[in-house]
């Protein structure tokens, strides 16, 4: 099941009795950057901008299961305002994930180049009710004499996952006009919401997007089993996202990060679909998970 649901997230949150209960939350919203967007203001005092991003904060918490997750992702130089919104909306503090980039800013006479984004991982209470502990198998270090076994666990650095801004490296997922141009600067890739979803959600869980953008966390959700939420306040994205997950496109697809992750013990059973993976060398066909829309 998915929705997309067009307008103001405050607003829907205040409002809204559906979805009555969340399990996750991935709240992505713009970064006050004094960006251009066709309905938004992205150049707000920053006092007000923060107590906005606090009000969503509290209104996903008093929505979301014992034990559900939020992931807010944020500029690495707002750390301090992300961290003191979790904790005044009452949310756990879990991790504080290093989103490494392929690509950095170029550094300024003042101080060393960005290469990297925060994600803040917390939960409702101090234990999660979810937390499928995933294993990957990225390349060698040049020190390491061995091949792993058994992969290794994700920790709490991800550099192995591409941003899509950084021109040529956007690749063919990122949605584009007739033009090349993007349509949106800010798109999420799809691994980085399947690394979230799978960690923190079971088949069946609600999943919630505020801030749906191009529609990828309802994209993976959907894929997953999951029931995806989302609410987006630009109507072209809104139809976008439908377009988005009425046909999933080939770049779209999960499928093939399934071998990213092989090693994780309970992997069929979180990913949803039963076929037995012999090994990680297993060539797959995978369908998409599908469960009849509520």
């Amino acid at each position: 099941m998915f929705q997309i649901h067009g307008g103001d997230c405050t607003e829907y949150l205040a409002t809204q009795q559906e979805p009555s209960r969340i399990d996750l939350s991935f709240l992505d919203p713009p970064f006050n950057q004094a960006k251009s967007y066709a309905l938004h203001d992205d150049d707000m005092p920053s006092e007000e901008y923060w107590q906005w991003m606090e009000q969503i904060c509290h209104s996903i918490y008093q929505r979301t299961s014992s034990g559900g997750a939020l992931y807010f992702m944020q500029r690495e130089k707002n750390t301090e305002q992300v961290l003191a919104c979790l904790r005044n909306s009452g949310w756990q503090l879990q991790n504080l994930i290093i989103w490494k980039k392929l690509t950095s800013a170029v550094p300024s006479a003042l101080r060393y180049g960005k290469q990297y984004q925060i994600i803040a991982y917390g939960t409702k209470g101090k234990k999660p009710r979810v937390f499928n502990r995933l294993r990957i198998d990225p390349p060698l270090p040049s020190n390491y004499k061995y091949d792993r076994k058994n992969g290794m666990f994700v920790t709490d650095v991800w550099d192995d996952i591409r941003e899509l801004t950084s021109g040529y490296f956007a690749g063919d997922e990122a949605l584009r006009q007739p033009t090349g141009e993007r349509l949106h600067k800010q798109q999420s890739p799809i691994a980085l919401l399947l690394r979230i979803i799978l960690t923190s959600s079971s088949i069946g869980d609600t999943v919630f997007d505020p801030f749906s953008g191009t529609g990828t966390t309802l994209v993976v959700a959907h894929q997953l089993g999951r029931n995806a939420v989302g609410i987006e306040l630009d109507p072209s994205n809104v139809e976008g996202i439908r377009q988005r997950l009425t046909s999933i496109r080939k770049a779209d697809r999960i499928e093939h990060y399934y071998q990213d992750y092989i090693y994780t013990e309970n992997l069929q059973s979180i990913w949803g679909n039963s076929q037995p993976v012999e090994s990680k060398n297993d060539v797959l066909d995978l369908p998409l998970f599908r469960q009849p829309d509520a």
